[in-house]
């Protein structure tokens, strides 16, 4: 089925369109209130620790490497999801929540960065977010969560190893780089997968159709 049938098909359900819309509306309400709240997150005093994972290794600059895995892992994603609108939407509803979980964590979680982090100069999220370099948005890594989130939702194979590949791409360079602390990046995926557990058990809740 091509794209466009699959679009035109799925259009035609009311429930779809109102999904679709409620859901991105939402997203941009989170995201505007996620952007002011890392200001926040950026001036806050917190706290630092004895990380005994990061310690076995000197900081590396991976950020060219960690920039190509994920904005290549975001555009295949929506490339591959806009084949699918229900899929889409449940994928958009995931991130938000994601989103608000990760702000509540961080709220929760004050932390300082290592001492020694060489920092992930991030021009996409400074131009629409902050606009600051971002050191303090730590417990739990959105980037490995993220990816991981794509590859909970991404339903076809092979992309779907190859999304799974690329979190422990990412996953393992902001370790290496010194930008999280361990805990962030371990935790990283169980609070993807929980959210990808809520929303869909929520659809379902509501007689929404499962896309999975």
């Amino acid at each position: 089925m091509t794209t466009a049938k699959t679009w035109r098909e799925n259009y035609r359900s009311n429930s779809i369109r109102y999904q679709l819309l409620i859901s991105v509306i939402v997203l941009a309400i989170v995201l505007y209130f996620y952007a002011n709240f890392l200001n926040y997150v950026e001036v806050r005093v917190g706290f630092s620790f004895r990380d005994p994972v990061l310690e076995l290794m000197k900081p590396i600059d991976l950020t060219l490497l960690i920039f190509i895995s994920i904005y290549l892992a975001l555009f295949a994603g929506i490339i591959i999801l806009i084949g699918n609108p229900l899929r889409l939407v449940f994928a958009v509803q995931i991130y938000t929540l994601l989103v608000l979980v990760r702000i509540i964590a961080m709220y929760s979680v004050p932390l300082n960065p290592p001492a020694d982090m060489i920092p992930l100069n991030d021009p996409f999220v400074q131009f629409f977010g902050t606009g600051k370099l971002l050191t303090k948005d730590l417990f739990f890594s959105g980037h490995t969560a993220t990816l991981f989130m794509l590859y909970l939702v991404i339903d076809r194979n092979p992309y779907k190893k190859i999304f799974l590949l690329l979190t422990i791409v990412v996953a393992v360079s902001v370790l290496l780089q010194h930008v999280h602390y361990f805990i962030d990046v371990f935790t990283a995926p169980f609070f993807a997968f929980a959210c990808y557990e809520v929303v869909k058990k929520t659809r379902l809740k509501i007689n929404y159709t499962s896309p999975v």
